[in-house]
């Protein structure tokens, strides 16, 4: 029995107006009966607007009568008209899960579409069917599937640090492998999975993927947090950063696909969690060569009710491998440490030599534009802006808009400018390291500011191009605006394009503010 939990006044369902008699006439002898009928004919069907989607038709041989208003109740196996009511969720699952099941640290999560396809025999978090309680720490339908089933795993979480009256517990000290957790991307078999993920040139969106790698680090720092019996202390645990992230190899949409991570080093009141992610390709079986991402965020723990830092479970590495990452994130915290003591002191002693350099050839194209090179372009003239209002539906668990959506908003708007900066599409290549300076909270105007900060031409196969993107809270009340972060994105072109004549420009500033960012980069490349 499969039901479509759905209003059948939805206009993308089609009813099949012709055996709507023989219909009514079954579902009338029924009543009186049982709550089931049986039909040989279409009840109704499921189209897309695409014509590339494919149509579902259902007809099924033991169709139930159900409210499809209500989510399945958690106590009942079947509907009933006295359920809590959850208008937002459209659930087209079958699978039922429980909600208050804990999340192992050993357990991987398969991510799933929001239309399954008959019932298996294992029981995997199911992205399409969220019971979401309490319905207060949830937000909307934005979410991807790999974010909802991350936040349904964490629910459990959430409510025994509720229901716990003892806030104070004592710290412990937990291994890495007690906070590992994995995601499982069945592309090669899900369709419905495949097509969310997928861009014009049946690629991955790689801003999804940095979206499901913050929510992934999220909750993986709540594992880290519980006690043994599963409860968590009232903490609030947000990103504070996220260091370099390089592409290894390309990733594909249309083969499996997993990310798994583990904190790796704990500090007072701050962690680092790495995670990997990894795809088998006939191109490389190898285990070892299936590396395509290594990915490290910074978490820190604040009071929820003072927003003091907080002091966290401290890590106790165990396998040589474990204690050598610790090592490794030991060493990036005093370099961050060292960093912004160097960002601290006066930086007005720079090479005047290299910003005059720089400042030359922008200089012709303010005052003499028509004996400027033909072959630069000014970094004004690669802007591109995106605005848009701050939703409920994009808040995290605490109220705010949630780190990876703004990630991927930030990743899709260089896309977009790198495509059409090259006159191409751009193949992603990396992201430097995000510090997340402000807060974004529900109803802020958010501007996400994007430009071409500088080319590398050197490789004229594999041109380079950098970009910067600035994202600002603006509050039009307040009459105030202040950036919250900003990305540093690296793209390519393939070689094809290359060969068939495209010419990457070099791009020059046009003012000493923009030369002094561009040197900032440089060497901010050069130090890693």
């Amino acid at each position: 029995m499969i039901p479509l939990k759905r209003p059948l006044s939805h206009p993308s369902f089609i009813f099949n107006k012709s055996n709507s008699k023989s219909l009514r006439s079954l579902i009338k002898n029924t009543r009186s009966t049982n709550e089931t009928f049986s039909s040989p004919i279409p009840i109704f069907y499921f189209k897309f607007s695409d014509s590339t989607m494919p149509i579902f038709a259902a007809n099924s041989s033991s169709f139930s009568r159900v409210n499809t208003h209500f989510p399945d109740s958690v106590n009942q196996q079947t509907l009933t008209s006295k359920a809590q009511t959850f208008p937002q969720i459209r659930t087209f699952c079958v699978k039922r899960t429980n909600p208050n099941a804990e999340l192992s640290a050993s357990n991987d999560i398969p991510i799933v579409s929001t239309v399954s396809g008959p019932i298996q025999t294992s029981q995997p978090i199911d992205a399409g069917s969220s019971m979401r309680k309490p319905i207060s720490l949830w937000p909307g339908m934005y979410h991807s599937p790999v974010t909802n089933a991350l936040w349904e795993a964490r629910s459990s979480m959430f409510e025994k640090s509720f229901a716990e009256k003892d806030s104070q517990t004592e710290l412990v000290a937990k291994t890495p492998s007690m906070s590992r957790t994995s995601i499982a991307y069945k592309f090669s078999s899900d369709y419905i999975l495949r097509e969310q993920y997928k861009n014009p040139w049946d690629e991955m969106r790689m801003g999804k993927l940095l979206e499901d790698l913050d929510a992934l680090a999220g909750t993986i720092s709540y594992k880290h947090c519980r006690k043994d019996d599963g409860a968590t202390r009232p903490i609030l645990l947000v990103t504070a950063s996220v260091d370099k992230m390089v592409l290894k190899k390309p990733i594909r949409v249309d083969f499996d696909l997993k990310i798994s991570g583990a904190v790796t080093w704990v500090g007072r009141s701050s962690m680092e969690i790495q995670m990997e992610v990894t795809q088998s390709t006939p191109d490389s079986p190898d285990p070892s060569d299936s590396v395509a991402l290594v990915a490290n965020f910074t978490f820190v723990a604040r009071d929820s009710k003072t927003g003091k830092s907080a002091p966290l479970n401290q890590i106790l590495p165990e396998t040589e491998h474990e204690k050598l990452l610790w090592e490794e994130a030991e060493e990036r915290n005093k370099m961050r440490k060292q960093k912004r003591v160097a960002e601290k002191k006066d930086v007005d002693n720079r090479d005047e030599d290299r910003l005059n350099t720089l400042l030359a050839e922008g200089r012709v194209f303010c005052d003499m534009p028509a004996l400027a090179d033909r072959d630069s372009i000014l970094i004004r003239d690669t802007r591109h802006e995106n605005s848009l209002m701050c939703q409920p539906q994009q808040r995290n668990i605490h109220g705010r808009i949630f780190g990876g959506f703004l990630m991927r908003k930030a990743s899709e708007l260089a896309f977009s400018n790198a495509y059409a900066f090259a006159g191409a599409a751009p193949c992603f290549m990396e992201v430097d390291h995000v510090d997340f300076f402000k807060p974004v909270d529900v109803g802020n105007f958010l501007r996400f500011k994007s430009c071409v900060l500088y080319t590398e031409l050197e490789n004229p196969m594999k041109p380079l191009i950098n970009l910067e993107v600035v994202a600002h809270v603006t509050r039009p009340e307040l009459r105030c605006s202040e950036v919250s972060n900003k990305f540093y994105f690296t793209f390519t072109v393939r070689p094809e394009a290359m060969k068939e004549g495209l010419k990457i420009r070099n791009v020059v500033p046009a003012t000493e503010e923009e030369a002094r960012r561009v040197l900032e980069r440089m060497d901010a490349e050069r130090s890693q």
